[in-house]
């Protein structure tokens, strides 16, 4: 069955008047949508290529899928408030139930790497790429649907909020926000951070979701970081500041991540984007069989931080672009789509 795409735009108008009725028709909708997005992972996480789908890991998400599938399909219509009630509390169930998808994912692509032995050109995985950057983009658009139905029922949500959309929303507050947290880790990693520098118009606002901007911006100085401290910390010089620069221009929001951390050789850009490859040290290793469900973030993941980043730039109309200087730093263009009636890209 199709799937129907919904943009930010309307998910903010539709929101913005949480009565009864509306409640009642998202609830309908989500029955309706949210098997059909679920059956299409489902059916993909069967039929991978390499027996990718045999893997423990990726038959544990699998699982997960299934069983969330099989909950709604078996939830009778919803006719009335009272259905629409335990509906919430069964997607609200069902979005728990996934949160350890993408450290499980990960795991199974670890366990492929494994079996194929080091002989395996990256390039050849293509197939394995396309269907994780099909099946996170789908994952995030789930949540945001779920997120948003369970948001609304908030009784007295924070100002200018819409469920997850904020309608006033500073980039140069969040990119603040994310900056700090992102520097935190740096110090408990290094014992030192770099400073970091935003520029840009504090009053300027615009509709989009904080937590999404959060991830990204995050991800991107959480890098930088990376990169300028391992650049500096023998040398006894100063470390150069990492610098945010948020831009508002009519069509496009732009935040831009630059360092001077020494850059990436073009041989790698192309790397940045894939699921496969980390130059951390992986913090996954398979000793951490419970899925490695700490909160604690590591300065350095298991790869995934960019391509993730990237798509939630893309989930709403934006797009995540690196260009960097090999022997000087990097900067990271995060482009977000100002207009906001962008339709969800459906894989």
């Amino acid at each position: 069955m199709k799937q129907t795409g919904v943009s930010l735009r309307y998910m903010m108008e539709f929101g913005s008047t949480p009565t009864d009725k509306n409640l009642l028709i998202s609830a309908q909708f989500l029955h309706k949508e949210l098997p059909i997005r679920i059956a299409r992972r489902a059916i993909e996480l069967q039929t991978l290529p390499y027996a990718l789908s045999q893997k423990p890991a990726i038959l544990k998400v699998r699982d997960w899928y299934l069983d969330s599938f099989r909950d709604l399909r078996s939830f009778p219509e919803i006719k009335d408030k009272i259905n629409e009630l335990e509906f919430t509390e069964i997607i609200k169930m069902i979005k728990v139930r996934h949160n350890n998808v993408v450290p499980t994912m990960a795991l199974g692509i670890q366990q492929l790497k494994k079996s194929l032995g080091p002989k395996v050109d990256y390039k050849d995985l293509d197939e394995i790429h396309q269907f994780l950057d099909r099946f996170y983009m789908s994952r995030i658009g789930i949540r945001m649907l779920i997120g948003q139905h369970v948001a609304l029922h908030d009784r007295n949500p924070p100002p200018d909020c819409v469920g997850y959309i904020h309608t006033k929303m500073s980039p140069l507050e969040v990119a603040r926000s994310a900056s700090e947290d992102a520097r935190s880790i740096c110090l408990r990693e290094y014992g030192s951070a770099p400073d970091i520098n935003i520029y840009g118009d504090p009053d300027f606002t615009f509709p989009y979701v904080p937590a999404h901007l959060h991830l990204m911006v995050f991800e991107l100085v959480k890098n930088s970081l990376r990169a300028v401290q391992e650049q500096f910390m023998d040398l006894d010089k100063i470390a150069p500041p990492v610098r945010i620069i948020v831009a508002d221009g009519l069509e496009d929001v732009t935040i831009k991540v630059s360092d001077e951390g020494g850059g990436i050789p073009r041989s790698g850009l192309p790397k940045i984007f894939t699921y496969l490859y980390s130059t951390a040290q992986n913090p996954l290793d398979e000793q951490v069989d419970e899925l490695g469900t700490s909160n604690v973030a590591t300065m350095a993941g298991y790869g995934y931080g960019i391509p993730i980043s990237r798509l939630y730039a893309r989930y709403f109309g934006g797009d995540l672009q690196i260009i960097s200087m090999e022997g000087y730093g990097t900067d990271a263009y995060l482009h977000l789509s100002r207009l906001g009636d962008s339709q969800e890209p459906l894989p």
